[in-house]
């Protein structure tokens, strides 16, 4: 197979031409001689069968065939930066990519302030962020699906290699929309006890998909209604679908609104969920070390 006439160094050429607007202080810019560049562009010209610049008054600029060729040849350059950065990094204990879990319940706020500090840090790093719910995000970790998993509840799996620290719990609240019939005697809490049952209950779906699954909240009831993710169970019971305990952080604003109300019950009311941040212990990586020392100093 014949080697391409595109080259890293031609693309740098055409970019630093463009950008400069001359032959001449782009050559001043990557300090060649301005022949040099000339020939390079001609050389590649005549590869490609095409005419790359034409000439407007003193500048030099770029034909449609050089602007395809140079709009497409930045993103390698950007690539092979990128890629550069990457190496540099993981030589120096640096993973290149971090992915992590994050259980449903988990406050937003703090967990992406943290990570804005890593990635102010490491720019360079590249975050892919899961949903996880219930026993999925520990299955994630254990798969090796994810590096680092926020927010994951209790109990901690035992013998799996897991180091995990506790963060502040989540206070899960048993509520209901005001207008939904719950919600207009939210606080006869031997009322709701009484017809809690008759009423469809929302349901978080377990992300796990081989070990044993589990539900969050009320799953006993005549109706079931199940979602993949905390937004959809808000939204769902902001909609008067159903009830269910939801995190009091993650609904704080709907409360104060009245959107949302407290069911009094003789029933468990109010859940506290042990919540941690979990890793393998045989995972060594900065960016997850820093992120983790982050997490447990933020503000839940």
């Amino acid at each position: 197979m014949s080697l391409s006439p595109i080259t890293l160094d031609a693309l740098q050429v055409l970019d630093a031409i463009d950008r400069r607007g001359s032959f001449a202080k782009a050559a001043e810019e990557l300090d060649k001689a301005t022949s040099a560049l000339s020939y390079a562009v001609q050389k590649l010209e005549e590869q490609l069968a095409v005419t790359l610049f034409q000439r407007q008054g003193r500048r030099s600029v770029l034909t449609p065939s050089g602007r395809l060729l140079l709009d497409e040849g930045r993103k390698i350059l950007r690539a092979t930066d990128y890629l550069a950065d990457q190496v540099r990094e993981l030589a120096n204990g640096w993973e290149p990519r971090l992915r992590l879990g994050l259980e449903s319940t988990t406050v937003r706020e703090p967990f992406f302030q943290a990570l804005g500090t890593l990635l102010t840090e490491q720019p360079s790093l590249e975050i892919d962020i899961r949903e996880c719910v219930l026993g999925g995000g520990w299955e994630a970790l254990e798969m090796d699906s994810i590096d680092l998993l926020v927010g994951a509840p209790a109990p901690v799996p035992k013998q799996r290699g897991f180091r995990a620290l506790p963060i502040p719990p989540a206070d899960m609240l048993l509520v209901a929309a005001a207008k939904h019939p719950l919600g207009l005697i939210a606080t006869d809490s031997q009322a709701v006890a009484m017809q809690l049952p008759d009423y469809r209950r929302i349901v978080t779906h377990d992300t796990a998909t081989h070990n044993v699954l589990r539900t969050e909240g009320l799953t006993s009831g005549k109706q079931v209604l199940y979602v993949q993710t905390m937004e959809q169970k808000i939204h769902a019971q902001l909609a008067g679908l159903g009830v269910g305990h939801l995190p009091r952080k993650l609904i704080q604003a709907h409360l104060d609104s009245g959107a949302l109300v407290i069911l009094r019950s003789e029933q468990q009311t109010t859940e506290i969920q042990e919540r941690y941040i979990a890793w393998k212990i045989n995972n060594k990586g900065k960016a997850r070390k820093r992120l983790s020392e982050l997490l447990v100093k933020a503000s839940w």
